[in-house]
């Protein structure tokens, strides 16, 4: 039985809460061009896991982890941006901004990790 990948399962349940943001964002706010902008980077982060997992080489699997750990950074932004400008309340924002937090350093400690490995 294969074991259960927890940044591959924790960034697709992180977009899904992305979406059902992006949703509420779009209808009961009116709000497009930030929602959109974090929507992309949100949902970026699992497809970049995936394609990591994916690699055809440790150095491939680096470079898109690395990838999707820019992304987990840019929607960290969206998701400060979406609060401080009242879009999004802090109540709504807090869960989200820890997850991405929980992300960020999941995916760095596997970078470091991962970097110690090519440099043995």
């Amino acid at each position: 039985m294969k074991k259960e990948n927890i940044i591959q399962q924790k960034s697709y349940e992180f977009a899904l809460l992305c979406i059902d943001l992006f949703r509420k964002l779009t209808k009961e706010r009116h709000e497009y061009i930030l929602s959109k902008q974090f929507l992309r980077s949100g949902t970026s982060i699992g497809a970049n896991v995936e394609e990591a997992i994916g690699g055809r080489s440790t150095k491939d699997f680096l470079s898109k982890l690395s990838i999707s750990y820019k992304e987990a950074r840019e929607t960290h932004y969206w998701l400060r941006l979406l609060r401080d400008s009242n879009y999004v309340n802090v109540e709504e924002s807090k869960n989200l901004i820890d997850k991405c937090e929980e992300l960020l350093r999941i995916i760095g400690s596997i970078q470091k990790t991962t970097k110690l490995k090519i440099r043995n």
